[in-house]
């Protein structure tokens, strides 16, 4: 089997960023984005993906986290992207229910090619909320679109319920997670591309 890796640098005016990652991993990370809570959301991505994930970041948070933590999306996205390569052989499709005490999110994946995001359920003023003193609320919808934009996935998030911000983000991150382990697993019984068009 071919490897499923990639591992890209990026750099701006507003941020560095030193990415890996493997999708045929067992979860591991190591993630220094400069923004803490930014780092617990990837970590609990890789976790809950099972990709092997590597963050080294840093960017003009004296301003705003809002530069780094997109443009480490943006990266992300775009390893995504290359690790996947063709898309042949992929089960394609990938839906996850998560809890977290009061939060309970879906999310749905498709790798599909054609970037989309459905971002909805957040309750009134959850973009407003700084989680941990620094990460708004506002950050965790930039964040699926730079992935989704850039990987070229269609992504489905939808809040069903929930009061603390920081359960709805993590539970959020942990349902695409989950959605998008299955989406990108292999299966066996997949041959070729997983598309009537031949393409993805």
């Amino acid at each position: 089997m071919s490897s499923r890796e990639a591992s890209l640098s990026r750099q701006t005016s507003e941020s560095t960023i030193e990415l890996s990652l493997n999708l045929d991993g067992t979860g591991k990370s190591t993630i220094n984005s400069s923004v803490p809570f930014f780092d617990h959301l990837l970590t609990a991505f890789a976790r809950h993906s099972l990709v092997d994930l590597t963050v080294e970041a840093s960017g003009d948070t004296h301003i705003d986290v809002h530069h780094t933590v997109e443009d480490i999306g943006i990266t992300l996205g775009t390893a995504i992207r290359q690790a996947l390569g063709d898309k042949s052989g992929i089960s394609r499709f990938g839906d996850a229910l998560v809890p977290l005490d009061e939060a309970l999110v879906q999310a749905v994946v498709d790798v599909s090619g054609r970037p989309y995001l459905v971002h909805t359920g957040e309750p009134p003023g959850f973009e407003h909320h700084l989680i941990g003193g620094h990460f708004t609320g506002s950050m965790v919808r930039h964040v699926f679109e730079a992935i989704a934009f850039n990987a070229g996935l269609t992504v489905h998030v939808t809040v069903l319920g929930g009061r603390d911000p920081h359960h709805i983000a993590e539970a959020e991150f942990k349902a695409f997670a989950r959605a998008f382990r299955f989406a990108v697993a292999r299966d066996d019984r997949v041959l070729g591309i997983p598309s009537t068009k031949g393409a993805l």
